[in-house]
């Protein structure tokens, strides 16, 4: 096992003495071709190009002598430190950061970053980190080759954001170009570079909050409101006992993307944003996409609204995650379940209505499950019923897409 492993964090700037130090009495050193490329590393160094962090992990194991990692930015932050460290190698690292790409990414757009979400962007986890673009209005994308800018913008269809692109920051060719995220796809870029998604309208802390990305306090308790909170009247797919169980059979959460097919008031779709998800609200009905729309903005959450009548207007959606059908029957059942998501929900007001969607969702292969669903409100005052509600209660999970 090497004798010392230094890890050194390099933002274009002059390195500082520590950094120099360690570099001057390593024995082996990898990093990328840039950073091996550094006037400071030692010309009798074995040189590693650092690929898989992994294979360089196995390598610096096996030297004895002294070893230092080269690495853009600060390698504690989505960085190499975490491969380094793991048990599997037993290393016990220096770190010397320099400033995260992040953190100069939002300096050179002079924005302060303690309200956005960052990502990371790889060929398996662009959809995920384009479903965070959607639902947040800042959002930090590191991105890596087939992964990029472009590929964001194409994938951003249906929802306006503005994109900040810096390439090879704290090189001699950084450069930070703004443009919307329609254009995106229409350029070449760099890499290394950084996205900066900015869009929609977020609440606004005077203080500037006390927790970084969104203040969970900004949102009122509950996974569920009353239909007060939404405009008051409501249909009976969209009564809060029904939602709450929709909600805790799908699970929406960070990165994932949910369709709420039939929104009506807003009510689940803004529910399943406040969650983190993002959201894409379906109705035929202009008013309820009004609605719908409004009491998103209300809360300060980004829900796309389509207008048109499923199943036909969910042909050209991306993907979904998990999906409410609120509306449309067995017809948009069958057709959302064509596009696999993990987990589906739908409710009926009658047990045959009930079994048709429920054989259908098990012929495209789902593990189906149905509960009778009976809430009973009263008024405390009296003790009296004031509202009671019924109805079947269908959740779908596709058994290879349990995750």
């Amino acid at each position: 096992m090497a004798d010392r492993v230094t890890v050194i964090g390099w933002d274009g700037s002059p390195l500082t003495a520590a950094a120099r130090s360690a570099l001057g009495a390593a024995t082996l050193v990898a990093g990328a071709a840039h950073h091996l490329a550094l006037p400071e590393v030692p010309p009798t160094a074995e040189r590693i190009r650092l690929g898989s962090v992994a294979l360089a992990a196995r390598r610096i194991t096996g030297h004895r002598g002294t070893a230092v990692v080269l690495a853009d930015g600060d390698p504690g932050f989505f960085g190499v430190v975490r491969t380094l460290r793991a048990p599997e190698f037993g290393l016990e690292v220096e770190v010397v950061p320099g400033v995260s790409s992040v953190a100069a990414a939002f300096a050179r757009a002079g924005m302060p970053w303690d309200d956005a979400q960052v990502v990371v962007a790889h060929r398996r986890t662009l959809r995920r980190a384009v479903n965070v673009c959607r639902a947040h209005t800042k959002v930090a994308v590191l991105t890596s080759p087939g992964a990029g800018p472009a590929e964001l913008g194409l994938l951003m269809e249906g929802v306006h954001r503005t994109f900040v692109i810096c390439e090879e920051l704290g090189t001699d060719h950084e450069q930070v170009t703004v443009v919307t995220s329609d254009k995106a796809a229409d350029h070449t870029w760099r890499d290394p570079n950084i996205v900066i998604v900015i869009g929609g309208t977020a609440p606004v802390t005077e203080d500037g909050g006390w927790i970084a990305g969104r203040d969970p306090a900004a949102a009122p308790r509950g996974w569920t409101l009353p239909a007060e909170s939404y405009g008051g009247l409501m249909g009976e797919g969209e009564l809060e006992p029904l939602r709450a169980a929709q909600l805790a059979r799908l699970g929406p959460r960070v990165g994932d993307l949910v369709w709420d097919i039939g929104c009506g008031s807003g009510a689940f779709a803004t529910e399943a944003a406040r969650a983190g998800a993002a959201v894409i609200a379906v109705d035929r009905d202009l008013r309820a996409c009004e609605r719908t729309e409004a009491n998103a903005r209300a809360f300060g959450l980004q829900v796309q609204i389509v207008a048109g009548t499923a199943p036909h207007v969910l042909e050209n959606l991306p993907e979904p995650d998990v999906v409410r059908v609120g509306g449309g029957g067995v017809a948009v059942v069958s057709a959302v379940a064509d596009r696999r998501p993990q987990r589906i929900v739908a409710h009926a007001a009658t047990r045959d209505e009930a079994e048709l969607v429920g054989r259908d969702l098990s012929e495209h292969g789902y593990r189906v499950e149905c509960a009778l669903l009976q809430s009973v409100e009263l008024d405390t005052r009296a003790w009296t019923e004031t509202e009671r509600s019924v109805a079947f209660l269908l959740s779908a999970v596709l058994p290879d897409r349990t995750a």
